[in-house]
């Protein structure tokens, strides 16, 4: 019996590790830039596809028309994330490269829910290698200037440790109800802050980012997967939460030490 104990135990904790939020480790191949550089990317065939796909809620959620993409704008996705794959990153300042990660992100996590569609949550989409891999994020699924890449590496090995934002985590989407928004336009130099910003107030004046269940605050799971991100403890999370919050719950955070539970949707953020 304690043989048995003890291999559930491993193996418990094994799942807990495998589902535990990746540490911000820059991968230093990306960490060249060009700060002199005019060079721009083109995102205009993505910018299309979210204005035609994206469909903001009266809840506050956008949700994407996956079961409405024509062939041929699948088409065009797909020869977007390839001019993506062929850009020399390396040649690009700063602001281009963050716009250009961030769009990469949500249009290769878009074309994983596209290739496997329908389902009910991109969790089902286990491709990534491990025994105990959850959903598509460690499968090297685009080849960007001749290196392969996940989207765990886009996010945590690029985005996370080169730019140390926590708005990052209201820049990419994870196609779930219980995610930021994925904004129905496309990141670009110029308007990456705007976006950040739209996003963080967003999410955390929505129910899913942030609520009281009675007299308790819960937040969304993000806060405490991420916390290190966001001051690394409760205050460094709530003065995050009340520099984008409304007035009025503003003031109920201010009266908060800390939050008292977490949730997150997986649910596809499907409209259909």
């Amino acid at each position: 019996m304690k043989r048995i104990a003890l291999a559930l135990l491993l193996v418990f904790s094994m799942i807990n590790l495998a589902h535990a939020a990746p540490k911000a480790e820059l991968w230093d191949v990306w960490a060249p830039n060009d700060p002199q550089s005019t060079m721009t990317v083109d995102h205009s065939a993505w910018d299309g596809f979210l204005k035609k796909y994206v469909v903001p809620n009266q809840d506050g959620i956008n949700r994407v028309a996956y079961g409405k993409v024509t062939a041929a704008d699948r088409a065009s996705l797909d020869g977007y994330v390839k001019s993506l794959e062929a850009v020399p990153v390396g040649k690009l300042n700063r602001a281009e490269q963050r716009a250009f990660w961030t769009n990469l992100y949500n249009a290769l996590t878009v074309k994983t829910i596209l290739d496997h569609y329908p389902v009910e949550s991109i969790r089902d989409i286990d491709i990534s290698p491990g025994l105990f891999s959850d959903g598509p994020w460690g499968a090297k699924i685009a080849k960007v200037d001749g290196v392969e890449v996940s989207l765990d590496d886009i996010e945590h090995r690029i985005l996370r440790p080169i730019w140390k934002d926590p708005r990052t985590h209201y820049s990419v989407n994870c196609a779930s109800l219980g995610c930021p928004n994925l904004q129905p336009e496309a990141f670009t130099a110029a308007n990456t802050e705007e976006l950040l910003d739209r996003g963080a107030r967003e999410y955390i004046n929505n129910p899913r980012g942030v609520w009281f269940d009675g007299d308790k605050l819960k937040v969304s799971s993000i806060y405490k997967w991420f916390m290190s991100d966001f001051g690394g403890n409760y205050a460094g999370v709530l003065e995050h939460l009340k520099k984008y919050a409304k007035p009025e719950l503003r003031d109920k955070l201010s009266q908060e030490k800390r939050f008292r539970g977490t949730d997150y949707n997986w649910s596809l953020n499907d409209a259909r």
